[in-house]
């Protein structure tokens, strides 16, 4: 299995990656959006994770892009990854194209929960 990590803060990502790699995942990480989106259009990914407040491109506009595709990647499961705690967030988020969102700190149990869910919905990757 592996996920995309677009996120700016280097040190949300090597949390992610370490418990990923608990799991015996692998994790790519991009600390833009638009790296990200290019990752995605040269690579195959199981799930994306997806931070919403980012230097340049917001997550939520990557998320649209992503949707926006005509290919098979437009159906990758996402799960945004916010410290934001807008009392409407959860439904602006799925609104816009996410699948699920977990909010920082990151505790494995909830990462590992909202992937497995994903993951066994569209069958495509081992659970984790």
């Amino acid at each position: 299995m592996t996920a995309l990590f677009i996120e700016d803060d280097r040190m949300n990502r090597r949390v992610v990656r370490d418990m990923l790699h608990v799991a015996g995942a692998e994790m790519v990480e991009a600390e833009s959006a638009e790296i990200g989106l290019a990752l995605i259009d040269a690579h195959d990914f199981d799930i994306a994770l997806v931070d919403l407040r980012m230097p340049g491109m917001d997550g939520m506009t990557a998320i649209g892009h992503i949707r926006a595709r005509t290919d098979a990647k437009a159906r990758m499961p996402i799960i945004v990854v916010t410290a934001d705690t807008a009392v409407d967030l959860r439904e602006r988020c799925l609104a816009g194209g996410a699948d699920d969102v977990i909010f920082k700190p990151v505790a494995m149990d909830e990462l590992f929960d909202a992937m497995g869910r994903l993951l066994a919905r569209d069958g495509d990757a081992e659970l984790l």
